[in-house]
């Protein structure tokens, strides 16, 4: 069976709260389980973290490797243009991962389009809010099918 970790990083504990016009309205629980339905018609199994805090985000990736995590898709958030660590914590597990924002980062602020992430991801799937992760999930679909 295929395992995914999804991680999201700061703030997104408030999406449907926070600046819903940029975000989106639904939160990140809603989000979460329209992608474990498709998980469970998949045979995928799935499991996510979400936390405010660098370090058990850094955590989350290193006990994935341990833990046999096949792909990864992370929203890092506000980490996206900040965090040379995590990128480090990726690069250090192998994991695959697709980055996921759930709003245009290349039409936001100058500091919003720089990412840590994108160069080592599978790939980035940017402006499509919570639909995103959907399209990443797809996207791994595609990659483990025969």
């Amino acid at each position: 069976m295929t395992r995914i970790l999804v991680v999201n990083g700061p703030n997104l504990n408030l999406l449907g709260e926070r600046e819903p016009g940029q975000y989106g309205q639904r939160g990140l629980q809603d989000i979460l389980d329209e992608l474990q339905q498709v998980a469970d018609a998949t045979g995928l199994q799935l499991d996510a973290v979400q936390s405010n805090a660098e370090g058990e985000l850094i955590d989350a990736v290193q006990q994935a490797s341990r833990d046999g995590v096949d792909w990864i898709i992370l929203n890092p958030a506000g980490y996206t243009h900040t965090s040379v660590a995590l990128r480090d914590a990726l690069l250090a597990v192998k994991i695959p991962f697709i980055e996921v924002h759930l709003s245009a980062v290349s039409a936001r602020e100058p500091f919003r389009q720089v990412s840590y992430f994108a160069d080592i991801a599978e790939g980035v799937i940017s402006g499509f809010r919570g639909e995103g992760y959907l399209l990443a999930l797809q996207a791994i679909l595609n990659r483990i099918e025969p």
